[in-house]
């Protein structure tokens, strides 16, 4: 609910207090008093697109704050909440435009853009009349308001939720065709790939070995006689022979040498052993020297192939083995695609089908439910004076979404017989207005969260025609909050609240003032309204009939 709305230096609005009240508040005024003002001011702190010029000629800045009292549970705690905004009982916008046209928003104190006050506008303020683009007369908004009528929650998210899994499902779909026609395309390289990486079979750790035999094999033709010699040399023929020639002669006259000869020849003993040992080293190396020229044709046959197969993958080769596997992975799954494409398009068949019940399901109910608000609205149009006008809601095949497969939309009809159309495009000002107001009583139910506001939708009516709009506004706005701005001393008469919007001219400067009425003000405005500028008793009197009516 809207409490409090202070105004300062906009337009032709100097400073300005206004509390308002629940139910019914009515302002009133003479053409171009600033009751409009009113609007565009409110309008501009909810973040609203309007006049480009606001603020008072002559001043630094304009600013408007807005006070509004949010109950447990309104809408707007979640806009506060997504936004990272402090919330509570009580929300305050306070917005500010330079001379230079620079804006400057305030939410509960703390900085916020223009996007989060239109955000919060949609669940604080509904604004009809007879150019309202945001409500009733915008098309875009018909299908969610049958949806309330209807109480379609249950239905509504259950096309929802279809929804979602279906788009999912099409998705992964998607997803995997495009992976299997990636790998249909390589699929040859695939096959021809593994298959060569499969005969060559490379080990990790074979490059270097293969490397190593192969240097050594190149080189053993150059080093294999110096081995040999020196082999040779350590034979019996040579130092071996020739040092154990010599432990024969030391151990032979040892018995005379008082002992000096033992260490000597346990020193001999010790070297024949390393020499023995030495001898198996050198023995093994020419065995190893040994091999058959078409070995080393073999190792680098080998050799070779594992390098050629690295350079034509871009991996190391001892990295050859993991790139096997992987590219046998990807042709086990190319191979085993064909059960996977038929398992998600069956996903998808199912999904769609859930999706398809729950969307005619949801149809279903909006059909009956549109039939429902055709008859409500036709049942308050004929108090309103236009029981001949034709009210319908027409639903139509739209694009599947997460809404449903239907296209609603509201028309109208002026005269049996007529065409019917958009409303905003067939009925005439006061007509539109009735429809409008009709429209509302029927789809407003027992929400009243939001404040709502009739810009002069009683334009064009009169008398008991007046008279019913005013009794519909404030049934509309009991439990709740209506302000109207009006010209009908019918509709004014019905309100719970009343201000009078006047304009003044003080020196040079034009103002607009409003004042709350007290009872026998009210009595003074609604005549003015009822006989003009000139006030009879009688027009008094015709005032309080309709005060007490």
């Amino acid at each position: 609910m809207l409490r409090a709305l202070d105004i300062r230096d906009m337009l032709i609005i100097d400073r300005l207090e206004l509390t308002f009240q629940p139910g019914l508040n009515a302002l009133t005024g003479e053409t171009g008093a600033g009751k409009s003002i009113l609007l565009d001011s409110l309008g501009f702190v909810l973040g609203w697109r309007g006049r480009a010029e606001l603020v008072r000629q002559g001043a630094e800045q304009g600013e408007v704050v807005a006070e509004f009292e949010l109950p447990e549970g309104h809408p707007a705690h979640a806009v506060l909440a997504d936004a990272g905004l402090p919330g509570g009982e009580e929300l305050i916008l306070r917005r500010v435009n330079t001379a230079e046209g620079r804006k400057t928003a305030w939410v509960n104190d703390r900085r916020c853009s223009g996007e989060v006050l239109r955000a919060l506008s949609g669940t604080l303020i509904e604004l009809h009349g007879q150019h309202d683009d945001r409500g009733l007369l915008n098309p875009r908004g018909h299908r969610a308001m049958l949806d309330a009528y209807a109480e379609a929650e249950d239905k509504l998210a259950a096309v929802r939720s279809a929804w979602g899994q279906m788009s999912t499902a099409r998705k992964v779909l998607a997803q995997t065709e495009a992976a299997l026609t990636s790998m249909r395309a390589e699929e040859e390289f695939l096959r021809h790939s593994v298959a060569e990486l499969d005969k060559l079979d490379p080990q990790p750790g074979e490059d270097a070995d293969l490397d190593a035999r192969r240097r050594m094999m190149q080189g053993a033709e150059r080093i294999r006689d110096d081995v040999a010699r020196a082999f040779a040399l350590m034979g019996g023929d040579g130092a071996e022979g020739a040092m154990a020639d010599a432990v024969r002669w030391l151990e032979g006259v040892s018995d005379h040498a008082e002992g000096q000869l033992e260490e000597p020849i346990a020193a001999l003993g010790r070297a024949l052993i390393e020499l023995g040992e030495a001898q198996d080293g050198v023995n093994s190396c020419l065995q190893v020297l040994e091999f058959n020229p078409s070995e080393l044709e073999q190792i680098e046959e080998r050799l070779f192939a594992i390098r050629a197969l690295a350079r034509k993958h871009d991996v190391a080769p001892d990295e050859l083995g993991p790139f096997a596997d992987t590219l046998r992975d990807r042709l086990n799954r190319l191979d085993a695609s064909d059960a996977d494409i038929s398992d998600k398009r069956a996903a998808v068949a199912a999904a769609q089908a859930t999706y398809d019940k729950a969307a005619e399901a949801l149809s279903s109910l909006r059909q009956s439910a549109a039939r429902a608000l055709d008859k409500a609205v036709m049942g308050e149009l004929a108090p309103l004076k236009m029981e001949r006008a034709v009210f319908q809601t027409e639903i139509a095949p739209g694009d599947p979404g997460p809404d449903g497969i239907d296209a609603v939309a509201f028309t109208v009809a002026t005269n049996p017989g007529a065409p019917s159309g958009p409303l905003n495009k067939i009925a005439s000002g006061g007509e539109l207005s009735r429809f409008l107001l009709a429209l509302k009583v029927c789809l407003t139910g027992e929400d009243s969260a939001r404040t709502m506001i009739f810009d002069e939708i009683d334009r064009g009516v009169g008398g008991a025609t007046a008279d019913a709009v005013g009794r519909r506004l404030a049934s509309l706005a009991h439990g709740g909050q209506v302000l109207v701005v009006t010209h009908s001393p019918q509709v004014a008469a019905r309100a719970a609240h009343h201000w009078r919007v006047q304009k003044q001219v003080a020196g040079d400067q034009t103002l607009s003032t409003v004042t709350p009425l007290s009872v026998p003000d009210r009595i003074d405005e609604i005549a003015r309204m009822v006989a003009g500028d000139t006030i009879t008793d009688e027009a008094r009197a015709a005032a309080r009939a309709l005060l007490e009516a």
